[in-house]
């Protein structure tokens, strides 16, 4: 396999993942364009490269600056903008793990605890319903902070420990 072929079936299958931390094929795609691409590209460069629309290009890289995954990036001389994005697998991890909590699990959890904490009007279904959703909202919480504890770490020898204990 040689280089364009490579890249071709890195971009595609890193924006097939994509839809596991919550963002759409192009999206993902144009992170792993911009991952393995050695300068910053400019929005043309990242359409012409992936073959698609200018909205949609502008779109997902204003979504990906949003999730704080890509910057942009000012060349002296060029009136174009350019973009990249962070090349650190671990830090990357971490501000999309610190992204999907905010947008995704955080929201799961303010909800839980209004319904575990409604009135309890003594029925069997009311009690059922405030300690389903109480056990629920408590084990979410332990996991958010679980994985908050995790990314937040530096690499260091406990998360390195640690990484061994889940291999």
């Amino acid at each position: 396999m040689n280089y364009d072929e490579a890249k071709i079936k890195f971009v595609s299958t890193w924006g097939s993942l994509g839809s596991l931390w919550g963002i759409n094929k192009a999206m993902a795609q144009i992170q792993a364009l911009l991952f393995i691409s050695t300068k910053p590209l400019s929005m043309e460069e990242v359409m012409a490269e992936l073959k698609i629309s200018r909205g949609n290009t502008s779109m997902n890289l204003r979504q990906l600056i949003d999730w704080g995954i890509v910057t942009k990036e000012i060349i002296p001389g060029e009136r174009k903008e350019f973009f990249t994005t962070e090349k650190d697998v671990q830090e990357l991890a971490r501000t999309i793990a610190k992204e999907r909590s905010r947008r995704e699990i955080q929201p799961v959890i303010k909800v839980l605890k209004d319904v575990s904490s409604i009135k309890d009007d003594g029925t069997k279904k009311t009690r059922e319903l405030i300690k389903q959703t109480k056990a629920l909202h408590d084990l979410t919480e332990t996991a958010d902070d679980m994985i908050n504890k995790l990314v937040n770490q530096k690499q260091n020898w406990i998360t390195k420990s640690l990484l061994k204990l889940i291999k």
